[in-house]
């Protein structure tokens, strides 16, 4: 709207400076017809006294024939003189469908010829521009807005049901596309080099640690209540506590980096993301387990909860004017930008297909292009018109009636003085 408008005031003030021009190049034309009339009229009444003034009596009368024939050829291309409908005048308002078909065919047999617009696009490296253009961060973020200000219309066109069904597919069928044993290896494997596995294995004894010292009363009662009938209880609690005091201390003991139970447990790791990353039967029974997980109704629950999640969020980042959506669009636009200013391949891939893309819309149709441009200018009223061709050619037109004035003056004294020699 505002780049419209914008252009539509650029026209406006050429129209206005061109009739700026065209007004000053009348009053100076005329202003020059008045001049030779009043030089006309000065020689006149004092040739009698200074002879020599029939030579400037003479240049004056030719230039003022000259300059009203000029002027009636002017004037006779768009209106009538002095309003008489004089014949062979108003050339142009009498003509107009003729002037409107044949500058049609001009247009289309001279601008649209295929080797005229073949000529053309191969001059022009749109691409070029193009990335240029785009690399600018004001233009990116034009471009940008304008894309988020179309996503709104888009979602329009669905309902909110049809929204969240494909938004639900879409992050189901992600989560489903990825294989789960791989990714798994993967992510077990960033744990091991980060040294996280050990902090497992470390929260691993604290809680057995810590569930003992919790469970000890009850753990002495159920060993008690399973020992033999004769064996006193204060024996079984000393069992119990001895027993339970040695495992806390082989706990303990298992927190030194070089304890055999962490050792078995880095290498049971280790075995099992080769085994996640390569085992087929791994590979087969993880994507199983994904599956199931899929089709439970919990996890179909959360997906439609994610699904809403994201329609909110996708349409908070539409609404905002700097958010996440504008700036990645923004910086995509400038990364393709860069990309075609830096590849020449495809720069030149693309000027092709544009150029292709242009001549196939316009050579066929050319006929089509002139005869709606002969239409459209059919439609002009008559004064609508007159007004566009002068302010086009009106200026050009002045020059010849002031040409005419001086050229007419000097071809009037020229015979004057070959008269006044033959005499």
């Amino acid at each position: 709207m505002n780049g419209g408008q914008a252009d539509s005031n650029g026209a406006q003030l050429e129209s206005d400076r061109r009739l700026l021009d065209l007004q000053r190049m009348r009053l100076f034309a005329a202003g020059l017809l008045v001049a030779m009339v009043a030089l006309f009229i000065a020689a006149s009444v004092y040739q009698a006294a200074w002879p020599w003034l029939t030579y400037v009596r003479a240049f004056a009368e030719a230039s003022m024939v000259g300059a009203c024939a000029d002027w009636f050829a002017v004037v006779a291309l768009f209106r009538h003189p002095f309003g008489i409908p004089i014949p062979h005048t108003a050339i142009i308002p009498r003509h107009k469908g003729r002037i409107a078909e044949n500058f049609g065919k001009f247009i289309s047999n001279n601008f649209l010829a295929p080797n005229e617009v073949a000529a053309k696009l191969e001059s022009i490296d749109a691409a070029d521009w193009a990335a240029r253009w785009l690399t600018q961060p004001a233009n990116a973020r034009q471009i940008a807005a304008r894309l988020r200000g179309a996503f709104p219309s888009l979602l329009e066109l669905l309902s909110e049901d049809e929204v969240r069904s494909f938004s639900r597919r879409m992050i189901g069928s992600g989560i489903d596309s990825i294989a789960a044993a791989p990714l798994a290896a993967r992510l077990l494997s960033v744990l091991v080099e980060h040294g996280h596995h050990e902090t497992l294995f470390d929260i691993g004894i604290a809680r057995a640690q810590l569930f003992i010292e919790e469970h000890k009363q009850n753990i002495r009662q159920r060993v008690a209540k399973n020992s033999v009938r004769w064996l006193p209880d204060w024996v079984d609690g000393k069992l119990t506590d001895s027993f339970l005091a040695e495992l806390q201390s082989t706990l303990v003991a298992a927190r030194a980096p070089d304890h055999p139970w962490r050792l078995e447990y880095r290498a049971a790791v280790h075995r099992l993301v080769v085994k996640l990353a390569d085992d087929p039967d791994m590979l087969q029974h993880c994507e199983q387990i994904k599956a199931e997980v899929l089709d439970n109704a919990v996890v179909e629950g959360y997906l439609d909860w994610l699904s809403q999640e994201f329609e909110s969020k996708v349409q908070a980042e539409l609404a905002a004017t700097d958010g996440i959506l504008s700036s990645g669009l923004e910086h995509a636009l400038i990364a393709f930008g860069n990309w075609l200013d830096n590849d020449t391949e495809i720069r030149a891939m693309i000027n092709r297909w544009a150029q292709q893309l242009v001549f196939n819309a316009v050579v066929p149709n050319r006929v089509e292009i002139g005869a709606f441009v002969a239409e459209v200018v059919a439609r002009w009223d008559t004064t609508t018109l007159v007004e566009k061709l002068e302010l086009q050619v009106g200026k050009d037109l002045q020059y010849i009636r002031i040409n005419g004035t001086l050229v007419g003056g000097m071809v009037g004294l020229a015979i004057h003085v070959a008269v006044r020699m033959l005499g």
